[in-house]
């Protein structure tokens, strides 16, 4: 089955799972435009995204890790289709609902699933745990956030793929829960940027951050993302390769450029 991610910038993603077609994260902001962060916080767009909204194949569902404003953005709001299911966090589903009219909302907390059917595949999206920082006050000040399991599976149960996003979650012990609970993750696709607000606190992995994640969840591929596109991101590419090659972990890392593709098949 095709297996298949187009980086379109941030943690926004187009996934091609067999027969379904996944949006993760949307952010469409144009370099120059400020997302809002909250609590009187912007950062500056560096990027364009390589799609805009006009340009996106039909889609399935969208896959939403929090509802922050470099994850979904006023053009998600308002451009997308309301009629979509967006999988996410129970702390972002009523928000989604009626702030922003998307009345297919569902909220998720860790572990449950929601299943996709369709051409006689099941897509079966598992929330997994996440935290936006390992400090507790920090953290309350952050939407909640959520990594997600996306299983395919063919006509006849067989499983296909098993896909790991991690969404902006640090390294913590909930990791490891994911590597003990899912051995057999095909790809896990890394928030890295290591993301820094203002005190110096940082909120999304750095280069060392997304190779202790791999060495914990064990992937056979990983693809990293979310760097480069906004002020905050203070880790770019170059931190995570020379985290990855001093690790020699026994993982494919696979660097898929803005507007590229890349194969999620381990």
């Amino acid at each position: 089955m095709e297996a298949e991610l187009t980086w379109i910038g941030t943690a926004t993603t187009l996934l091609r799972l067999g027969p379904f077609t996944l949006l993760t994260d949307p952010n469409f902001l144009h370099e120059g435009e400020y997302a809002y962060l909250g609590y009187g916080l912007v950062s500056k767009r560096r990027t364009d995204p390589a799609l805009d909204l006009h340009e996106l194949p039909a889609l399935d569902a969208v896959v939403l890790s929090h509802r922050h404003g470099d994850h979904w953005d006023r053009r998600a709001s308002h451009g997308l289709d309301k009629s979509l299911p967006v999988l996410t966090t129970t702390h972002a589903a009523p928000r989604l609902r009626s702030k922003d009219g998307f009345d297919h909302a569902i909220g998720l907390d860790t572990w449950q699933q929601h299943a996709l059917s369709k051409a006689g595949a099941t897509l079966t999206v598992t929330s997994l745990p996440g935290v936006h920082s390992t400090n507790a006050l920090v953290r309350a000040l952050l939407p909640p956030v959520m990594g997600a399991l996306l299983e395919l599976t063919d006509w006849t149960g067989t499983p296909a793929l098993r896909v790991y996003l991690t969404g902006d979650t640090m390294v913590f012990d909930g990791l490891d829960e994911i590597g003990r609970r899912h051995p057999d993750i095909d790809a896990a696709v890394v928030h890295g940027g290591g993301t820094t607000l203002p005190g110096g606190v940082v909120v999304t992995m750095t280069g060392d951050g997304v190779v202790e994640c791999l060495r914990r969840v064990r992937p056979r591929v990983g693809v990293p993302i979310h760097y480069g596109d906004y002020g905050v991101f203070k880790s770019g590419l170059e931190d995570i390769r020379r985290a990855f090659d001093a690790s020699r972990l026994p993982v494919e890392l696979r660097v898929v450029e803005r507007g590229g593709a890349v194969s999620l098949h381990g």
